[in-house]
């Protein structure tokens, strides 16, 4: 064979080259030397891992490594050395004719701030990314002091969507970017230093009826003192690395950490919250319980019996009884003051202490929180303990350990029940209005304790009885840590490996006494859960600059595993009262469960970054996953991701006025997994009588589950003014997210209930806009900033499976949230009713009453109405610090525009006679023709609900009996038409879209277009006014500050009632746009901090 060249050509080109190669390399050693040193920052001159050396006007360079240290060969008469790290202005340095170099940076004036941590914790420099990271400083968070870091977060993240469900210690909801799952809650995963962190709810029965109690989310045991920073990926470009588990984004948790050379530091604050209540629900106190206004029914839960401070007698629950031992009757009068009387200023107080050190080798840093509330309900409470600790240690040059460990004690004697009726003594606080609550704080009866509570119902509770009678205890133990070693093999080849642990335990006890209306004979109950995952992963990273060129590659792999389990016991009656003990329960009521899953996924992933001459950037990831969840055919799946940053203003020339002009895009896929068991039946144990039974879930399960599989893809572009003074950053999104897990209803026949299938298509598209700027940055001390951002986001349903055109998020018989092919997530429907159908009529779409003046349901699940849309149509958030000197006042503010809410709370009010809506439009007394009287109220549209007369003509109204136009069995009116016999129509009241004001309970209960409203609001998230006192003797950066947050500043709904708590932690998810009994009033908190170094 012949070869292009001949051997023995190639052999003496060679030796050649190798006889030249070695003579320049002879005469390059004689002029190297070694140059060494330690990069540290101009800060607090802890140490500086990573940080790029450079011979300068050469491709010559290394890293410094986790003690900071480096080593470089440099030649020439006068090498120069460049130190460089994103955020930190570069350093030049002349070697002369020194061997030790240390230097330290500053940070840049003009990347201040610009780096941000990203997946697996990697810090990047802002500017290189290819997608959008929202990024919020701990100083933020812990500026007004929140007992969840969630709250904190509120307004401030486009994109961002954050409900609190009830006061402290509550569960909080995080939904980035919309909905992007049908059957899941779409709460993101969070991690904190590495560790993920379980976020789910476990809310997961009601113990003893209606008794429903939040215990709040998992992520609120997380003490925000020791928060360092928040970054929030938002799209699957962000989150890919995290492959199934970041379908709903991620959330990043930085804690703070021992610095070097800052030697012994010791920080203390102190706050307290005053919480007090101020608007409550508007309710009328115009009548006493009854019906009819005849007389006096306190068994009745309507207030429509005699009218109150008129001066009417009555014989009430507690009047005088004369010598023949019958009730005095005694004047009837109002007590509107009832919920501030039965409230208590709520009180908040935190204490933490830290301390952090180092040394040469080692940093460290250990903290100690403390929170108690005491809730303004009374005889409600929730204490905090925080313990944690993290240090680093240098092995040697090249290898550092690093470990954080967290101990959380989390307890309660009493959460009160804050949702629905019958354990809520908010909503027993509003069942008498002629009673004066503050009669009833001796809830027992004398003489009957444990036995019979003192109440002016037997069909009613008294509020004390539920705030200190039923208690609803639990006891939370967290401990979450990891530990880490970096090993720095060459100066551009490093890894580390690190296994991280989140374990939980939870106790729960519900003691409930004899004579709950609900449980007659009381109940006892116990509850445990039990949560655990391990991460193991290891990742090797190489990084090299080449030319023009600055490269990064990383591959890892990752092993989770993670257990759960839950115990139950309990019974609904006591033999003895006031016994709480499982051996009083009688055997035949005692309830016994538990259960418990298993779950692992084993993953490799990789990523690759390129950046050219710090202008074009390119990221590559790619991971995946075998889930222990889904079939072995389906168990692997693959995650890749791109993005591409380009910075405009490095690559032309452009006006100095243009700091930064980015475009970015970047492509994804990620997604959900399914939970344990869902492949193959599992066996479960239950009574029948007296017997133990074998059953299985009423879910067909499928052995050909695939994991939901979203792809996004998001166009981006920044800029900056006037050295950053004035920024923008603006983000395009779309995703679409097929193979919904979802649960569908299956015949009869097959013995199952329902049965779990992938199906569905769902799009999602959205804007995001951020807007800063500092406008003041003045010489005499006057500076002020201001940021605001803008959130859009829509989710349709694109496919579902052949025949199901619709999907049921939640239902209450009467309506729900239900999502039709094609439509919007998150409408909502009521009953529909029979309407004119002739397009001819001028009645067309009109209600068509029957003889009584009623609606006529249609109960056909097409006749269905859409009232609303739970998602809000936009939201916004703004934040603004003006300050001078060593004063300063800050100010946040969220918005949400548009959306609607169901209030069952209103429900009930409406249909108890209680508000004053109803009050406000009564029609005035007097005889009335029909003619007339449709004249009348067609003239004040607002006014037409009529009380029935009964008894008390003087009260005024119209009926069927007096005259006047057919009402509704509960004398409430409502629009239409009337079929007559000769085809034709009788208009009856009012006029197409008439808004209804029912009364008494028929059409609250039937149709909940009359219990929805617009969600839309304006708060103040946070306020307040601190002044940094100088250092004084060892005390330095002290400051004291005054505060309140989460004011109500305007609300269309105008009930009483915040839109934002229409979320309802139900079981393991939250339900959206339903508001169910949660009546706290609104509250004011006033806050004070204290805090000071030494």
């Amino acid at each position: 064979m012949k070869h292009f060249f001949p051997l023995e050509r190639v052999t003496r080109m060679l030796l050649v080259i190798g006889l030249v190669w070695g003579g320049l390399c002879t005469s390059v050693y004689a002029q190297l030397r070694t140059i060494t040193g330690k990069v540290t920052t101009g800060e607090d001159g802890s140490a500086m891992p990573g940080v790029n050396v450079v011979l300068k006007g050469t491709q010559k360079g290394t890293s410094t490594n986790a003690s900071g240290n480096y080593s470089i060969e440099v030649n020439g008469a006068n090498p120069v050395l460049v130190f460089s790290f994103v955020g930190y202005d570069p350093t030049e340095v002349v070697v002369g004719n020194r061997n030790m170099i240390d230097v330290k940076l500053n940070p840049g004036a003009e990347t201040l701030g610009e780096v941000v941590v990203t997946a697996l914790g990697i810090k990047r420099e802002k500017r290189a990314l290819g997608y959008s990271v929202g990024e919020v400083s701990g100083k933020d968070i812990v500026n007004v002091p929140q007992e969840n870091v969630l709250n904190a977060l509120s307004g401030r993240v486009a994109g961002v969507q954050i409900n609190q469900t009830s006061g402290v210690g509550s569960s909080v909801s995080i939904i980035i970017r919309g909905a992007k799952s049908l059957s899941n809650d779409n709460q993101p995963l969070f991690v904190v230093d590495g560790v993920p962190i379980a976020n789910s709810l476990n809310n997961l029965r009601a113990m003893g009826d209606r008794n429903n109690v939040d215990y709040g989310n998992a992520i609120s045991d997380l003490n925000p003192d020791d928060v360092e920073s928040v970054s929030v990926l938002k799209g699957p470009s962000a989150a890919a690395l995290y492959g199934s588990r970041a379908g709903n984004g991620v959330i990043l948790i930085t804690t703070k950490s021992g610095k070097k050379g800052k030697g012994l530091g010791v920080s203390f604050s102190t706050s307290n919250v005053f919480e007090t209540p101020y608007r409550f629900l508007d309710f009328h106190y115009k009548y006493a319980n009854g019906n009819r206004n005849a007389r006096l029914d306190e068994t009745s839960a309507y207030w429509a019996g005699p009218e109150l401070d008129k001066g009417i007698l009555a014989a009430q629950w507690n009047s005088p009884l004369d010598a023949n031992g019958q009730k005095i009757p005694t004047e009837l009068k109002s007590y509107k003051d009832n919920m501030k009387n039965f409230l208590e200023t709520g009180i908040t107080t935190t204490n933490n202490l830290s301390i952090s050190g180092s040394s040469d080798k080692s940093t460290y840093r250990v903290s100690y929180n403390y929170m108690q509330n005491n809730g303004p309900i009374p005889n409600s409470d929730l204490k905090r303990h925080t313990l944690s600790a993290a240090g680093t240690y240098d092995i040697s040059n090249k290898v550092k350990l690093s470990t954080n460990l967290n101990f959380v004690r989390s307890f309660s004697k009493n959460r009160p029940s804050t949702a629905n009726r019958g354990a809520n003594p908010l909503e027993a606080v509003y069942l008498w209005p002629h009673v004066d609550v503050r009669d009833l704080k001796n809830y027992w009866v004398p003489g009957n304790e444990q036995i019979r509570q003192l109440s002016p119902s037997a069909n009613g509770d008294n509020p004390y009885f539920l705030a200190y009678g039923i208690n609803n205890g639990f006891n939370r133990d967290r401990v979450y840590g990891n530990m880490k070693l970096d090993y720095n093999i060459t100066p551009e080849l490093s890894a580390f490996a690190r296994v991280s642990y989140d374990m939980f335990t939870e106790d729960r006890e519900t003691k409930i006494p004899w004579s709950y209306s609900r449980v007659r004979n009381g109940g006892y109950y116990l509850q445990g859960i039990g949560r655990n995952e391990t991460n193991t992963d290891f990742l090797l990273t190489y990084k090299k600059a080449i030319k023009s060129f600055d490269v990064s590659v990383s591959g890892g792999a990752n092993y989770m595993v993670q257990n759960y389990k839950e115990d139950y016991m309990g019974g609904s009656i006591l033999t003895v009262p006031g016994l709480y003990r499982i051996s009083n329960i009688p055997l035949a009521s005692l309830q016994v469960s538990n259960g418990s899953n298993k779950k692992e996924i084993y993953s490799v992933y990789g990523m690759a970054s390129m950046g050219y001459k710090n202008m074009l950037y390119l990221d590559l990831t790619a991971r995946n996953d075998w889930s222990s969840t889904l079939p072995a055919e389906n168990r692997s799946y693959f995650y890749p991701s791109a993005s591409l940053s380009w910075l405009a203003n490095y690559t032309f020339s452009l006006p100095k006025s243009i700091s930064l002009l980015k475009f970015r895009a970047g492509w994804a896929q990620v997604g959900n997994d399914a939970a344990p068991y869902q492949l193959v039946p599992t066996l479960g144990t239950g009574t029948w009588g007296s017997l133990i039974t074998t059953n299985v879930p009423g879910t067909l399960l499928n052995a050909q589950l695939k994991p939901e599989i979203a792809t996004s893809t998001e166009f981006g572009l920044d800029f900056g003014l006037f050295e950053n003074r004035i920024r923008f950053e603006g983000t395009y999104y779309y995703v679409e997210n097929k193979n919904q897990i979802l649960s569908i209803t299956t015949p009869s026949s097959s013995g199952f209930g329902s049965k779990l299938i992938n199906a569905g298509l769902l799009a999602s598209k959205g804007w995001e806009i951020n807007l800063g700027g500092s406008p003041i940055r003045d010489k005499n001390g006057w500076n002020l900033d201001v940021n605001v951002n803008f959130t859009r986001n829509r989710t349709r349903i694109k496919e579902l499976t052949e025949g199901m055109d619709f999907y049921q998020l939640w239902d209450d018989n009467n309506g729900g949230a239900f999502t039709y092919v094609g439509q919007e997530i998150g409408d909502i429907y009521s009953r529909g009713y029979a309407t004119v159908q002739d397009a001819s009529s001028p009645y067309y779409r009109w209600p068509i009453l029957d003889r009584n003046g009623s609606w006529i349901p249609v109960n056909d699940r097409n006749a269905r109405m859409k009232v609303g849309n739970f998602n809000p149509n936009f939201i916004m958030g703004m934040q603004t610090t003006l300050s001078y000197k060593r004063f300063s006042l800050a100010a946040s503010f969220d918005a949400r525009i548009g959306g609607n809410f169901q209030s069952y709370t209103y429900r009930y009010g409406e249909s108890d006679w209680k508000s004053q809506r109803q009050i406000n439009n009564l029609i005035p007394g007097g005889l009335y023709s029909e003619a007339e009287l449709v004249a009348l109220l067609k003239s004040n549209p607002e006014q037409y609900i009529i009380p029935e007369n009964g008894n008390f003509p003087r009260v005024g109204g119209y009926t069927k009996a007096t005259g006047g136009m057919g009402a509704d069995g509960d004398g409430a009116f409502v629009p239409g038409v009337i079929l007559q016999a000769d085809g034709t129509y009788k208009e009856h009241l009012g006029g197409a879209g008439t808004n209804i004001f029912p009364i008494s309970n028929t059409y609250p209960w039937s149709y909940n277009q009359q219990i929805t409203f617009d969600a839309s609001f304006l708060k103040m998230r946070e306020l307040s006014l601190s002044y940094n006192i100088p250092n004084i003797g060892g005390f330095r950066n002290a400051s004291i500050s005054i505060f309140t947050r989460n004011l109500m500043l305007w609300n269309a709904a105008k009930i009483g009632i915040d839109p934002e708590r229409a979320f309802q932690a139900d079981g393991g998810r939250f339900r959206q746009g339903i508001e169910l009994q949660n009546v706290m009033p609104w509250t004011m908190p006033i806050g004070f901090k204290l805090n000071f170094n030494l």
